[in-house]
C-alpha cells in the first residue's frame, strides 16, 4: 500500500497542541467528533493513518484527563446502528468503554441525553449502573439553541445535573453524530464557571480538514461520508474576515458559531478567545499528510465506496431518496463513475460470463482485488456463496496452490450441510464466508496444506471487493473483520423478503 500520511508525526503534533490549549484554563472539555477508535474512514482516505490514532493521541496524555461517553436516549430506542462496525448504539457504548480502559484510560461517567423516559434508554441507564458505570441522565435543555438568556440560566443548563470530574482534560465522546457532545460539554461549562473555576472547550474533529482546499477529495468524502446529515464544507467566512486565511469548516459549525460563542461569552462572563469554529478546533490531521496524490486517490476511491454504499441503504428502506439524490450529485461533481472502481467491473464481468455457461449458472458474483492489483472472483454455488468462494480462491491463489486442489474435506464439509440442511431446517444450504472459514481452520488441525493457506488471510486486509448482489451481515462482518474494503450492487441474491 502507497503511503500518504506520517502517522508518528501527527501523533506528536496533536498531543502538543492540546496541551497547549489547556494550558490557558482550569480545566478544558474537548468535543471529540468522529469515531474515537477504529476510525475506518480516516484510515481510508489517509492512507497509513492509524484507525487508533485518537486514542493513541489521548493516551500519550492519559494521566492529564478523564472521558466521558454521550448517548443519545433517541438512538438507544430506535436501535440506531452504527455502520462501520454492524452494532447499536447501546452496545457500542460498552465496547467504546472496554476499549477505552484497555488503553488505560479513566472512563469517568456515560451521559444519556435528551432523555424522555424512554423505557430501553432506562434499561441500558440500569445495565451500566450494575456493572459498575456512573450515568447521568440529561433531559432537553429549554430554550437550546437560540434562546440564550434561557439556556445559560437555572432552567436551562442549570437543571442538568453536574458531571464530577477530576482531571484537568475532559474528553467528550459518543458512539456517532448528533449524540449532545456540545450541549454536555456546555452545561459542563456554566457548573463550572459558577463554581468560580476558569473553563474553555475546544472541539476535535478530523474531518473536513480545516487547511485543506475545499474541494480537495478528503473534504469531499467527508461529504459522501456524512450526506444523510446534509453536511456541506464551506468556506469559514468567520476566520476569512478575521484573519485573511482561507480555511475549511462545515455548515452546522458555521451556522451554530455565533450563537455558540455568545453562549460561551455569557457562560464566562468575558469575551470569548474564539473569532472563528476553526479556532476552536484542535485538530492537526493536515499535517500529518506527506504525499497529497496518494490521498487524492485513496479519497476519490472513498467516495465511490460510500456511493454503493448509500444505493445499498436507501434498498433496504434506511434512507429516503433525496440522500441518494445529494450522493448521485457528489459523484457527478467530481467526475466518477461506477466503473471508476476497478473491482466492480471485474465482479460484473465474471457474473455476466458465468450466466453464459448453460450448466453453471451463478446467482451472484464476488470479486477481490489482492494488493498487486491480481484479480481473484468467486460465485455463488450449491456449497458455498460467493464471499465463501473468493476468500477461498484467495488464498490459494496467494498460497500458490492448485485449483483443483481441496483445501477442505468433505469429511468436515458433510456434516456442517447436514446441519444446516436436516437439523436446523435453513432454507439457504450453501456456505457463508464464516461457515467455510471455521471449516477451513477444522481442515488446518489435519491438512498442513489447509493451515498454509490459512495463514495467508491476514494479507487480505486493505484488499477491495465488489459483490454483485448484497452481502448478508455475517458475509460483511467477515470482509470487515478482515480488514476487506467491500461494496455491493443495490440488488438483493433472492426475491424472497425474509432471506432478503
Amino acid at each position: 500500500m502507497k503511503i500518504g500520511f506520517d502517522h508518528e508525526k501527527y501523533l506528536e503534533e496533536q498531543s502538543k497542541f492540546i496541551l497547549e490549549r489547556v494550558n490557558n484554563f482550569d480545566k478544558l472539555y474537548i468535543e471529540f467528533g468522529g469515531k474515537l477508535i477504529w476510525d475506518l474512514h480516516a484510515k481510508r482516505v489517509l492512507p497509513g493513518f492509524d484507525e487508533n490514532a485518537k486514542i493513541k493521541v489521548l493516551n500519550c496524555i492519559k494521566d492529564q484527563l478523564e472521558v466521558v461517553i454521550c448517548v443519545y436516549a433517541g438512538d438507544i430506542e430506535k436501535n440506531k446502528i452504527r455502520g462501520d462496525l454492524g452494532i447499536t448504539y447501546d452496545i457500542e457504548v460498552m465496547r467504546l468503554i472496554d476499549d477505552l480502559r484497555g488503553y488505560d484510560l479513566d472512563i469517568n461517567s456515560v451521559v444519556i441525553t435528551r432523555y424522555e423516559d424512554q423505557p430501553a434508554a432506562s434499561i441500558f441507564a440500569n445495565k451500566l449502573e450494575r456493572r459498575g458505570i456512573k450515568v447521568y441522565k440529561h433531559r432537553a435543555t429549554k430554550g437550546y439553541p437560540t434562546d440564550i438568556n434561557t439556556i445559560v440560566s437555572e432552567e436551562g443548563f442549570g437543571a442538568n445535573e453536574y458531571i464530577e470530574t477530576t482531571k484537568p482534560i475532559v474528553v467528550m465522546t459518543a458512539p456517532g453524530p448528533n449524540s449532545g457532545k456540545l450541549g454536555t460539554c456546555l452545561s459542563q461549562l456554566y457548573h463550572e464557571s459558577k463554581s468560580g473555576k476558569s473553563v474553555g472547550y475546544s472541539k476535535y474533529e478530523t474531518f473536513p480538514v480545516w487547511n485543506l482546499p475545499l474541494k480537495h477529495p478528503v473534504n469531499i468524502a467527508y461529504e459522501a461520508a456524512t450526506v444523510d446529515l446534509k453536511d456541506i464544507n464551506m468556506i469559514d467566512s468567520f476566520h476569512l474576515e478575521h484573519y485573511g486565511e482561507t480555511t475549511v469548516n462545515y455548515n452546522r459549525d458555521l451556522e451554530l458559531f455565533p450563537v455558540l460563542k455568545k453562549i460561551i461569552e455569557k457562560i464566562t462572563g468575558k469575551a470569548s478567545v474564539f473569532n472563528s469554529p476553526t479556532d476552536m478546533g484542535v485538530n492537526r490531521v493536515g499535517f500529518g499528510i506527506i504525499d497529497d496524490e496518494v490521498v487524492k486517490e485513496a479519497a476519490t476511491q472513498e467516495i465511490i465506496r460510500r456511493y454503493f454504499k448509500t444505493l445499498c441503504e436507501y434498498k433496504k428502506g434506511n434512507l429516503d431518496k433525496e440522500v441518494v439524490s445529494r450522493m448521485r450529485l457528489i459523484m457527478e461533481e467530481m467526475g466518477l463513475k461506477e466503473e471508476d472502481r476497478s473491482v466492480v467491473t471485474v465482479a460484473r464481468k465474471y457474473l455476466k460470463d458465468s450466466y453464459d455457461l448453460n450448466d453453471n449458472i451463478s446467482s451472484h458474483a464476488v470479486a477481490l482485488k489482492l494488493e498487486n492489483e491480481v484479480a481473484i472472483t468467486g460465485k455463488f454455488s450449491n456449497l458455498m456463496n460467493g464471499s465463501a468462494a473468493v476468500l477461498l480462491n484467495a488464498i490459494k491463489y496467494m498460497a500458490e496452490i492448485q485449483d483443483d486442489i481441496f483445501l477442505i474435506s468433505p469429511v468436515v464439509l458433510e456434516p456442517i450441510i447436514n446441519l444446516k440442511k436436516n437439523i436446523l431446517k435453513s432454507r439457504n444450504i450453501a456456505l457463508n464466508a464464516e461457515e467455510v472459514l471455521m471449516a477451513l481452520s477444522i481442515s488446518a488441525a489435519t491438512n498442513p496444506v489447509a493451515q498454509y493457506a490459512m495463514e495467508k488471510l491476514p494479507q487480505l486486509s486493505g484488499c477491495q471487493a465488489h459483490s454483485t448482489v448484497i452481502l448478508n451481515k455475517s458475509d460483511e462482518q467477515v470482509f470487515r473483520n478482515l480488514g476487506i474494503d467491500v461494496t455491493c450492487d443495490s440488488e438483493y441474491q433472492s426475491s424472497n423478503l425474509y432471506e432478503g
